[in-house]
């Protein structure tokens, strides 16, 4: 029997590439396996075999560290991780009930209990604009849903979501021109920092150069251009076709991420703002939440400037990013001094995220 696909034999996929394919590989990535060991006494035998499935699965655990040469982000997967024992509280609150409680506040009569924008609000077929009241910059709005509940959600909302914030950020382009690099972001639920439960996005719009990993990713493309002659994007899609990760929606490229910030990180990138990229938008959103049981998620766009700009943005696309944030009712939190000091651990195979993403997208557009 063919084994299935997996991070932890992906030093055995990258060996059995092409040479031109291997030689991609290691212009992007840097991999590195190793096997960690451990020796328990025997008292613990029983409760590693409850929670881990076998003594054996914990003696010996692939640690599978992918690095990005170019933007250096990284991963170390070790699916045993998925299993560890997580304190939760015991009767975790009903996500429903909770929702539903909230109902009536603030974002539910948008106009009335939310600030405008100085040019007003730009109104969709979903969604309102609002101002938002704490700002992270000076041009800073909420798109606030017509539907409450966070986690319902249509490809036409979702398009629509999209085309709302757009539609903000032209205006405030034109009300001021200096201001021309926007972000678009959707927080889902309180573990993903979002402090209203209603269902909102948010996109602010900044001035000098755009936000520092947005840049970064824009310098690590012209570094990889520059040096090789080859365009980054490009060649990042190719690669993830090779290594069976890739799902395709029109032009927009999609793959769960071999170096993710947090679990299920999946990217979209497309060429243009279209229907393409809007539908993969809410096939990956749609993916994890109905197959994958995520709860909190965040979303962000990755965007070119408005307007003419000092830096050279030639070739650098739409990339959406999006992560799963973890059961609501967990105690522990999914990031803690790896992450932000070192580098993201990751629980959830990249090979499981893509297996998803195509049985959803094969069901729904066959």
């Amino acid at each position: 029997m063919t084994q299935s696909p997996s991070i932890a034999t992906l030093e055995e996929r990258v060996t059995a590439l092409p040479a031109s394919a291997q030689a991609r590989f290691d212009r992007i990535f840097d991999l590195n396996v190793t096997t960690g060991h451990v020796v328990p006494p025997e008292a613990m035998h029983a409760w590693l075999t409850e929670h881990f499935g076998s003594v054996q699965a914990v003696q010996q655990q692939r640690i599978v560290k992918v690095t990005n040469k170019l933007t250096l982000e990284g991963a170390l997967f070790n699916d045993l991780r998925a299993s560890r024992p997580i304190e939760a509280p015991a009767n975790p609150e009903d996500l429903e009930e909770t929702i539903e409680s909230q109902a009536g506040g603030p974002f539910c009569r948008p106009e009335e209990g939310t600030p405008a924008d100085t040019f007003g609000r730009i109104r969709g077929h979903s969604s309102i604009s609002a101002s938002n009241v704490a700002k992270y910059d000076g041009w800073h709005a909420v798109i606030v849903f017509d539907s409450h509940h966070p986690l319902h959600f249509t490809a036409v909302q979702v398009a629509d979501y999209v085309d709302t914030a757009q539609e903000w950020a032209k205006a405030a382009h034109q009300a001021d021109p200096q201001a021309c690099y926007p972000f678009f972001l959707w927080n889902c639920l309180w573990r993903s920092g979002a402090s209203i439960l209603h269902g909102h996005a948010q996109i602010t719009l900044t001035r000098g150069m755009h936000y520092a990993r947005v840049e970064a990713w824009r310098q690590a493309a012209q570094r990889y251009q520059s040096e090789f002659q080859r365009p980054y994007f490009e060649e990042l899609i190719a690669l993830y076709r090779e290594l069976d990760l890739l799902v395709n929606i029109g032009q927009a490229a999609i793959f769960p991420s071999l170096t993710p910030f947090k679990d299920k990180e999946t990217h979209i990138v497309a060429p243009h703002l279209d229907g393409d990229l809007k539908a993969s938008i809410y096939h990956v959103l749609a993916t994890m939440v109905e197959r994958l049981g995520v709860q909190s998620f965040n979303l962000a766009l990755y965007q070119p400037p408005l307007s003419r700009t000092a830096e050279d943005w030639t070739g650098f696309p739409l990339i959406a990013r999006i992560i799963d944030r973890g059961a609501l009712h967990s105690r522990t939190s999914d990031i803690g001094s790896m992450e932000i000091f070192a580098q993201s651990v990751v629980a959830t195979d990249p090979y499981r995220v893509a297996r998803a993403l195509r049985e959803h997208i094969g069901e729904r557009r066959s």
